[in-house]
């Protein structure tokens, strides 16, 4: 188990941001899980669990301690019922997609590059093109920080909404998560409905794609817009698209022909904050040494050197256009700290 003090969390974020914490321990196995939900109940100071930090914006340095899993590894099973694969909740997502692939077993291919980890999956119900994790989780394995008891629970307790579950609301660091499990398939059934995928495939003159094709098709696309945080800190879509009433949208509708929008149900459309965002003029555009990638306007990016407030300032002022212009409140998909 890793545990050390006044700890840097650069490496943690991938807005690399500078900032410390009092204490950062990972634990690796389900021992070391129960050691550390002990440690925290005797703890006087607060605490927060992170993942690959692919979805994490730090402010201030943390006066308390960070928690990580690391916990790897992962495992097939098939029953009469389904086919499944736990993942350790340290695990690198994308690695899991391809392992997944390589193994015969589909259903995660549209999910393919999203950065993190396997936990961050089941708390953030990561989603892209068309599929989302809660399409795919069966069942989570947790440590209950407050008892020190296991659990295991489905995917209905988990009340998965777009990007949200109760591990961000009423379960808010109250587990550690150890593991998750999802329900695949061996049999390959391509979602390619969504984004550009057909294009691409037709592009290239495949009419019928393998997994594998699927897989190195999203990665493309996803590449071509998304900027690599190696090179220019982000974290990704910051901001959830917003879903709006039908009322709502046909009147924006009206305004602006050519406004993308995706059906949710017969009450509900959702708008691309993107899509709002280049219309504000931000695409590109810089405040300060925060930026908006000029690709891919859901993403800010740190142009070198920008502390997380400058981030926020940034994220503040593109929320107040959206808002004035399409009177469309949009929130941070990150989590701020």
């Amino acid at each position: 188990m890793k545990d050390e003090r006044n700890y840097s969390l650069k490496e943690h974020n991938t807005f690399g941001i500078d900032a410390k914490c009092r204490r950062f321990i990972e634990f690796e196995d389900d021992e070391e899980a129960f050691e550390v939900a002990e440690i925290l109940r005797k703890s006087a100071l607060p605490y927060i669990i992170i993942g690959g930090g692919s979805n994490l914006l730090l402010t201030k340095d943390f006066d308390g301690i960070v928690v990580r899993s690391g916990v790897k590894g992962h495992y097939f099973e098939e029953d009469f019922t389904c086919e499944r694969m736990t993942c350790g909740s340290g695990e690198v997502w994308d690695d899991m997609v391809a392992t997944s692939l390589q193994a015969g077993y589909y259903g995660m291919e549209n999910l393919s590059l999203i950065p993190g980890d396997v936990g961050a999956s089941a708390v953030q119900n990561i989603g892209a093109y068309g599929v989302e994790a809660k399409d795919l989780i069966l069942c989570v394995w947790m440590v209950e920080i407050a008892t020190g008891k296991p659990w295991m629970i489905g995917n209905e307790d988990c009340e998965y909404g777009y990007r949200q579950s109760r591990f961000k609301k009423d379960w808010k660091n109250r587990f550690l998560i150890m593991r998750v499990t999802y329900g695949l398939s061996r049999t390959f059934r391509p979602n390619l409905d969504y984004g550009n995928i057909r294009q691409e495939l037709e592009r290239r003159g495949i009419t019928e794609p393998t997994a594998q094709q699927l897989r190195d098709i999203i990665i493309e696309i996803r590449n071509a817009k998304l900027p690599d945080p190696k090179i220019e800190g982000n974290a990704g879509s910051f901001f959830m698209n917003p879903v709006v009433t039908r009322q709502k949208y046909e009147k924006l509708a009206a305004r602006y022909p050519q406004m993308p929008h995706y059906k949710v149900d017969y009450r509900h459309e959702k708008i691309p904050a993107g899509w709002m965002i280049e219309q504000c003029g931000w695409k590109g555009k810089s405040l300060g040494r925060a930026g908006v990638h000029d690709k891919q306007a859901l993403v800010l990016v740190n142009r070198g050197g920008a502390t997380g407030a400058e981030i926020v300032a940034l994220s503040d002022a593109i929320r107040q256009d959206v808002k004035a212009k399409f009177d469309i409140d949009i929130h941070p998909e990150v989590n701020i700290i």
